[in-house]
C-alpha cells in the first residue's frame, strides 16, 4: 500500500532542538506515519531515536539519504560510509537509499554527468547485493538539454540500476508535465515528493524599486515569484498526480516544502495533511 509521509529535511531544526523522537511524535500526532531521512546527522543518538520512533510510534522509515561523496547536505556518503549506510538501513528497516541532488561539479558538462552516472550505478549494484535499492532525486537542472537530450533521460539510461525519486515541484519548474514524467518512468519510481508550486504576489519592494526608476530591480522580483507551497496551496493538480504516482508503482509519497515563508514546520505539515485528506487521500496516511 502506498503511504503518504514527510521528507525529514523539514524537521532538521526541530531535531536539533528537541531530538528526533519528539519531532517524530509531533509528526505522528498530525497524522503522518512515514518519513524519509535527510539532512539529519546519522550519529548514534539520532539513529537510536529513529529506531525508537519506529517501534514506539509506528513510524516507517521510507528511505535514508546519501551523497555520492561528502557534501554540504550533511548526509553520509556512498564513497566514505557505505557499510554504515547498509547497517543503518537494516537497523531502521528500510530497503531504499536516495541521492538527493546532482553534485555541483557534475552539473558542469555532459562528461561530468556521465562520470556521476557510472560511479553511482556501481554503488547501486553494491547496494543491491545487500538488498537495498538506490534512487536519484531530481531538481530542475535535469531538464537542461545536453547534446539534444534531457539530462534526466541521460541519467536514467546511463545508470540503469538507479531508480528515480521524482519531485513534482521541480518537474514543474523544469518545464515538464509532472504526470507525464511519472508515467514515462512507471515501474522505476518508488518515491514521489509532494511539493506544491505557487506563484507568489510581487512584494512591495518591487514597486518601490519601480517608483525609483529601478526597472531591473522590479524585473528581478517579477522573475522570482515562483514559490514552494504546502500541498494544495499552489497550482499543481494533486488529484491527478497522486493516482498517477500510485499507478506507476510509488510506495511513498513524501510531503516536502523547501521554504516556509514564515510559517512553522508544524503549521505547514498540518495544512498539507488537511488538504490531502480533503482531496480524498485520507486512507494513504
Amino acid at each position: 500500500m502506498t503511504r503518504i509521509g514527510v521528507q525529514a529535511m523539514m524537521l532538521k531544526d526541530s531535531v536539533a532542538e528537541i531530538g528526533a523522537f519528539e519531532s517524530l511524535r509531533r509528526v505522528r500526532e498530525i497524522g503522518y506515519r512515514a518519513i524519509e531521512v535527510s539532512q539529519i546527522p546519522m550519529i548514534e543518538a539520532n539513529v537510536a531515536q529513529l529506531e525508537r520512533a519506529k517501534h514506539e510510534l509506528g513510524i516507517e522509515i521510507a528511505a535514508l539519504s546519501a551523497g555520492l561523496s561528502a557534501g554540504p547536505g550533511g548526509n553520509d556518503s556512498l564513497e566514505d560510509d557505505l557499510d554504515k549506510i547498509v547497517a543503518d538501513s537494516r537497523r531502521l528497516g528500510t530497503r531504499m537509499v536516495r541521492i538527493g541532488m546532482l553534485p555541483f561539479d557534475a552539473m558542469r558538462s555532459l562528461e561530468a554527468v556521465v562520470d556521476f552516472c557510472d560511479r553511482t550505478d556501481a554503488y547501486a549494484r553494491k547496494l543491491a547485493d545487500a538488498g537495498i535499492r538506490l534512487y536519484y532525486h531530481n531538481h530542475h537542472v535535469e531538464f537542461a538539454k545536453l547534446d539534444g537530450r534531457l539530462m534526466l533521460d541521460i541519467i536514467a539510461d546511463r545508470a540503469p540500476h538507479v531508480g528515480l525519486e521524482l519531485d513534482v515541484h521541480w518537474l514543474q519548474r523544469g518545464g515538464v508535465n509532472p504526470v507525464s514524467v511519472i508515467e514515462q518512468y512507471a515501474g522505476r519510481v518508488r518515491m514521489v515528493h509532494l511539493k506544491d508550486y505557487r506563484i507568489g504576489r510581487l512584494p512591495g519592494a518591487a514597486f518601490q524599486a519601480l517608483e525609483k526608476g529601478d526597472v531591473a530591480g522590479f524585473m528581478t522580483a517579477f522573475a522570482g515569484v515562483v514559490q514552494f507551497a504546502e500541498v494544495g496551496e499552489g497550482n499543481l493538480d494533486f488529484a491527478t498526480i497522486i493516482p498517477a504516482s500510485i499507478q506507476s508503482g510509488a510506495e511513498y509519497l513524501l510531503v516536502e516544502q523547501d521554504d516556509l515563508y514564515g510559517r512553522t514546520v508544524w503549521e505547514a505539515l498540518q495544512t498539507s495533511h488537511d488538504n490531502l485528506v480533503a482531496l480524498g487521500f485520507a486512507d494513504l496516511f
